[in-house]
């Protein structure tokens, strides 16, 4: 076993990188925390999120408006009525942003919610946000991203035609994939993008993308470049699934089997009249 030693910058930074990749985002405290002895914090219905603000009479106390209430879960059900509340993409994400039943919430920068087109006929959904996706707030902006953005290319198709979002609005950490228990919480959102966008396409990125809106546990291999009529929420649609583009990265054997799929793509585009 090796003696520690005083690290020097290069190595301290190293460090510090190898800690954010792994989701460490606060430090150990000078003064213990029992953790067992915190209470935890009150939950917000849905109910309460979307009640009016009632007029405060003269005199009395301001009342906290509903949009500043925190809005907590870590229930499916009170998920799935959070997102059927939503009557915009707006209003969709607003919800999202103040929701804290998801535990990747707590780690990630900030929200990635869409991106795109919301009135676009086509929409793709990724895994998860990665680590440039985390800064920026929004989907596939890093390698992978752009990558994405010469496969639609290839095919006449631009991020002005499509509409991004992924299973999971929160960077996971570590790039990992995320758990059952964070995709069932997610995934009433997610449905209730695709019921708003209401696209006539979907292509899925991705094992665990396709696996969540296929609900299957089949390989990715085995289902890529085959359309099924989905139905995606309240929404029915066709959707095929894809390979990753940071797959793609990865192995560049498998681009033949992507570029396959998105001709497949672009025939169903030409079929339906949706290159007009």
């Amino acid at each position: 076993m090796t003696q520690d030693h005083p690290l020097n910058h290069d190595e301290m930074l190293a460090v510090l990188d190898w800690y954010r990749a792994a989701g460490v985002d606060i430090a150990v405290g000078e003064a213990p925390v029992d953790r067992f002895a915190q209470r935890p914090p009150a939950r917000v219905t849905p109910a309460a999120v979307a009640a009016p603000v009632a007029a405060a009479s003269p005199g009395s106390q301001p009342v906290q408006r509903a949009a500043e209430a925190p809005v907590l879960g870590g229930d499916p059900s009170e998920a799935r009525s959070l997102a059927a509340s939503a009557k915009t993409l707006d209003e969709l994400q607003a919800i999202l942003g103040r929701y804290d039943g998801c535990g990747l919430k707590l780690r990630a920068t900030q929200l990635v919610f869409a991106d795109g087109n919301p009135e676009a006929d086509i929409m793709l959904i990724g895994e998860a946000p990665g680590a440039e996706e985390d800064r920026q707030g929004k989907p596939f902006v890093g390698k992978s991203g752009q990558l994405l953005d010469r496969m639609l290319a290839a095919i006449g198709l631009d991020r002005t035609k499509v509409y991004i979002a992924n299973t999971v609005p929160w960077r996971p950490p570590g790039n990992r994939t995320p758990t059952p228990e964070e995709l069932a919480l997610c995934l009433p959102f997610l449905q209730r993008q695709v019921e708003l966008v209401a696209p006539k396409l979907v292509m899925t990125l991705g094992g665990p993308a396709m696996q969540t809106i296929f609900d299957t546990t089949a390989g990715i291999i085995k289902m890529r470049g085959k359309w099924e009529n989905l139905a995606i929420g309240n929404h029915q649609v066709e959707a095929i699934p894809t390979l990753h583009p940071a797959y793609l990265l990865r192995n560049a054997r498998a681009k033949e089997q992507a570029w396959a799929d998105m001709l497949s793509l672009k025939l169903k585009i030409i079929a339906l009249g949706l290159d007009g």
